[in-house]
């Protein structure tokens, strides 16, 4: 009976053998096809290219002009990154290295082998002499040191970096500043900005390198303009990326034809209408212009020589052009509170000097606020002398304003009395309610022709001029301060950097306004784009962590604990029933 019950009810496994092996070939199967399938990916992969950025403002993202560039290299360029090593109590650094080195490795995914970088700790030197040696190498090629202060067993100790790079291609050499420093910014928001414009200012090296063809720009000379050597540093500046000429209009027709833009850099005397027109009728076939000018006329000898003098209308005749482009710019003088220093004498008659910096309210800094490529993330730019611009409803034309003063301005119109003894007196806040005034506007659109129902029909249907009513789409951007592009020049006839104020020894960021304001003119290939990036700082609330450091300490300690303990008892439950079933 027990042999029958047996037979009658055999069991599952009762031949093991049987059941195993086919499992045993299905497995091996899986294995072979799921191998097949990752060595066709990994194939297919190679014809097929694409990068993946889960991050919310696409920092990991090359702009196309970017991309572009990347891909177009003809040669190897190398970059030495002069930011490496350990950075005790400045962890910002560190990170700064880190999106230098994931930017770089954007680059190379697409420019493949053709960028090369190498990351160089100058501080590993231990001969004092080689270190001091390559300080002095890398501060004669414009590379800016910074001081780090390091805790150390003595206390603090200063230790110098250099958070740059150098940047080789084809023999020739540009430098790359990393960190960006802004007045009045906090340090972690200009470590942020920095990194926010490390795509840009890496692209736009390659480019001053690998720029076979250079585009047309000239300066408009004929009405007293800034002279070649007031000028210096900026053309000099300009042409690592354009070739730069001065042009006399004299009434010919085609003189402008071929120009990318044209500077009008502080006119001091009236344009005629023949000269008008043939500005005018260059922005109608597309051409850009960068007006700098200065509607009221200060003479800065007269006021060093005799500290007082008169700010009277300089009559430029651009009234009507620019009114009819979009903008006015106002016969007035602007006094800011947020302005630059000059040193005044306070020592009585017959004493020794005592110099002491004041105030010059004529002399407003300039901190940018918005957000255009052209100004973001800048320094303080210094101006002199400025007016207001007021924008005018111009069909067609898009208006962004690029400079205003600050809350507390004021404004003076022309005849305006101007004196040193200025800075003894003490302002009256309540006069200062001209609030942001704007310094710099910029202007893009089809414009139409300030000549458009003024000339004769002759003139407008002749086939040799080629009279447009209508533009082209074009660009162009007025400065209401023609002083902010001049550099100055010592007694010795050497020249002191654009932007360089000598009494307080700061270096404002009139240079780079300028140049952002040239390339955004023409820049064809959108690269300027690349500087409106916007990577979001996420701190943490220092006060908070402070706090409630101890909770959070147990909270990522005890939880992985509990949860696999939790998931353990569970576990151990359901096996429980499912045996004792």
């Amino acid at each position: 009976m027990v042999s029958s019950a047996i037979n009658s009810n055999p069991g599952k496994n009762s031949n093991p053998g049987k059941n195993t092996r086919p499992n045993r070939r299905r497995d091996l199967l899986n294995l072979l096809l799921s191998f097949v399938i990752l060595v066709l990916l990994n194939y297919s992969g190679g014809f097929v290219f694409h990068r993946f950025d889960l991050t919310t403002e696409k920092r990991f993202t090359l702009t196309p002009s970017s991309i572009q560039l990347a891909k177009k290299l003809e040669d190897v360029v190398f970059v030495k990154v002069y930011l490496d090593g350990e950075f005790p109590g400045a962890p910002g650094f560190k990170r700064l290295r880190n999106s230098t080195k994931e930017l770089l490795d954007e680059f190379r995914a697409y420019a493949g082998e053709n960028i090369e970088y190498e990351f160089i700790d100058p501080n590993a030197l231990e001969d004092k002499k080689q270190k001091q040696d390559l300080f002095e190498q890398l501060d004669k090629k414009g590379l800016q040191a910074t001081n780090l202060e390091v805790k150390g067993e003595k206390g603090l100790n200063q230790q110098i970096i250099f958070p740059g790079a150098i940047i080789s291609y084809k023999g020739e050499e540009t430098t790359w500043q990393l960190l960006k420093t802004q007045m009045g910014v906090s340090p972690d928001e200009q470590l942020n900005n920095s990194i926010q414009g490390l795509e840009y200012e890496f692209a736009n090296s390659i480019r001053k390198l690998s720029t076979g063809f250079k585009p047309r720009i000239a300066f408009i000379d004929g009405q007293y303009e800034l002279d070649s050597a007031k000028v210096a540093d900026i053309t000099y500046s300009l042409s690592e990326y354009y070739s730069v000429r001065r042009i006399k209009i004299m009434h010919r027709l085609k003189c402008l034809d071929g120009f990318k833009a044209i500077l009008i850099a502080h006119p001091d005397s009236a344009f005629d209408e023949k000269d008008k027109f043939i500005i005018d009728q260059y922005i109608m076939k597309g051409g850009n212009v960068l007006w700098l000018l200065s509607p009221v006329y200060v003479s800065y000898d007269s006021l060093t020589k005799g500290a007082t003098t008169m700010g009277i209308e300089n009559p430029l005749n651009l009234k009507d052009q620019l009114f009819n482009y979009g903008v006015r710019v106002n016969p007035n003088l602007i006094q800011d509170l947020q302005c630059s220093m000059i040193p005044v004498n306070k020592a009585l008659a017959g004493q020794p000097p005592q110099w002491k910096p004041m105030p010059w309210l004529f002399s407003p800094l300039i901190i940018p606020t918005e957000q255009h490529p052209v100004v973001k993330n800048l320094d303080a730019i210094k101006v002199d002398f400025a007016s207001s611009i007021d924008t005018i409803a111009s069909p067609g034309v898009r208006k962004t304003i690029l400079l205003k003063t600050s809350r507390y301005t004021k404004l003076i119109n022309a005849p305006a009395r101007v004196n040193l003894a200025m800075v003894n007196m003490r302002p009256d806040e309540s006069q200062f309610k001209k609030s942001f005034q704007n310094v710099a506007v910029l202007l893009e659109g089809n414009f139409e022709s300030l000549y458009k129902n003024r000339i004769p029909p002759k003139i407008e249907k002749d086939s040799a001029i080629g009279f447009a009513a209508r533009g082209k789409p074009a660009k162009m951007i007025v400065v209401s301060d023609g002083s902010i592009i001049r550099n100055s020049i010592d007694r010795n006839g050497q020249l002191i950097p654009l932007g360089f104020d000598r009494y307080s020894g700061k270096l404002f960021a009139n240079k780079n306004f300028l140049l952002n304001c040239v390339n955004w003119l023409c820049d064809d290939s959108g690269l300027m784009s690349a500087r409106a990036r916007d990577i979001k700082l996420r701190m943490l609330n220092k006060k908070k962590t402070t706090l409630e450091r101890l909770k959070w300490q147990l909270i990522n300690t005890l939880t992985p604990i509990i949860l696999v303990l939790l998931l353990g008892s569970v576990l151990n439950v359901i096996r429980r029933k499912k045996y004792a079933s």
